[in-house]
This record gives structure tokens, C-alpha cells and sequence, in this order.
């Protein structure tokens, strides 16, 4: 029987901000060797302790600038005046290694990687409710009242995206929710469309005499 050779996966993870989806990917990471983060480009200084190439490219204004005239990005958004993108030859570097692609965005990341890579694995990570999610982010202690008010009433223009994903996971339990975050990234990896080569296997298995 040949091995389980299948194309890369891409897989995207959004969620309001507070409800965990960088806590499960991180936990992903630690359990599914084949699983690899795509480094994003930035215009932002690095900060204590990070790697260029590990946790971002670190680019400068005018790099960035000419990778959007190339059209280099998959997506790319400006937050706080400075900007971020995934880069097209990030992904197909890491696709080519065989590696299934984790890329933890936003909302509105998610819709622009999906436009660019329709056939992705996109998992919507939602709160048990609003009050929870409020409560997770004052305990925080990192928001001011204000800051507060704008992270809930985005939270409830990105809960009103959930149709737009293939997958729904809620997280009341951090466990359970990684658990089943991991059991659809290996149910995709095992359907037939994405394992032509074993599928053809199968099909001359049954066709010998």
C-alpha cells in the first residue's frame, strides 16, 4: 500500500479576538508534526525577543509596497499604520515540503485567503456566549472600558460571518475544542479528493483479476 503521500493542506482558523483560536493552534502545533505556521510579512519593528523569519518577516515600508505592486500577497491589511500579509511563495515553500499550512487570522483575513485559496479548510472558533467572551477579555486586564466595548461589537459583526466557514467549533471547554479542531484537520487530510494517488491505488486493486 503506498504512503499516505496526499497534497498539503491549508487550513484557516479565525475567531473573534478573546475565544482561543491562537491558544489551539499553538496546542495543534505541539500535537501534528506536519502542521507548519505561515510567517507573515510586516512593517512593524520587531519586538523583544522576536526572530525575523520565525515570527514575522520583517520588511520595510517600501518592500511591502513592491511586493503589492507584484502582487506577492494572498492577503494583506494595514492595522495601526502598519501593515501585514501572507506572502503567495511563503505558502507554496511550505506546500512544497508537504506541509499543511495553519494560518490563525481574523475575520476578515479568513475571507481574503478563502477568495485567494478556495479550497482551504476554514474553522470558525466561536464563544459559548457574549458574556463569557466578556468575560475572558477582562481578565485579561490588557483592555480599557472602551477598548472593552469595540472588541464585543466587533465580535458581534464577526459571529454574523460564521456561514461564510465550512466548520463551526465552540469553545466552552479549551480540551474539547482543541480535540476537535484536530479531528477535522485529519478527517479533510483523509478525504478521497485530496488523495488522488491512494485513491488510484484502490481503483487497481479492484480492477486486478
Amino acid at each position: 500500500m503506498p504512503e499516505h503521500d496526499r497534497d498539503g493542506l491549508l487550513i484557516i482558523i479565525a475567531a473573534p479576538s478573546g475565544t482561543g483560536k491562537s491558544t489551539i493552534a499553538k496546542a495543534l502545533f505541539e500535537r501534528m508534526p506536519r502542521l507548519a505556521f505561515s510567517v507573515s510579512h510586516t512593517t512593524r519593528p520587531p519586538r523583544p525577543g522576536e526572530v525575523d523569519g520565525q515570527h514575522y518577516h520583517f520588511v520595510s515600508d517600501a518592500t511591502f509596497a513592491a511586493m503589492i505592486d507584484d502582487d506577492a500577497f494572498a492577503e494583506w491589511a494595514r492595522v495601526h499604520d502598519r501593515h501585514y500579509g501572507t506572502s503567495k511563495g511563503e505558502v507554496a515553500r511550505l506546500g512544497d515540503a508537504g506541509k499543511d499550512i495553519l494560518f490563525d487570522v481574523d475575520v476578515q483575513g479568513a475571507e481574503l485567503l478563502l477568495a485567494a485559496y478556495p479550497d482551504a479548510v476554514s474553522i470558525f472558533v466561536v464563544p459559548p456566549s457574549l458574556e463569557e467572551l466578556e468575560r475572558r477579555l477582562r481578565g485579561r486586564g490588557t483592555e480599557s472600558p472602551d477598548q472593552l466595548a469595540t472588541r464585543l461589537a466587533n465580535a458581534r459583526r464577526e459571529l454574523s460571518c460564521a456561514d461564510q466557514f465550512s466548520y463551526v467549533v465552540v469553545n466552552s471547554d479549551l480540551r474539547v475544542a482543541i480535540d476537535a479542531v484536530q479531528t477535522v484537520i485529519e478527517a479533510e487530510g483523509h478525504r478521497r479528493l485530496r488523495n488522488p494517488r491512494l485513491a488510484s491505488y484502490v481503483r487497481d486493486m479492484a480492477s486486478d483479476p
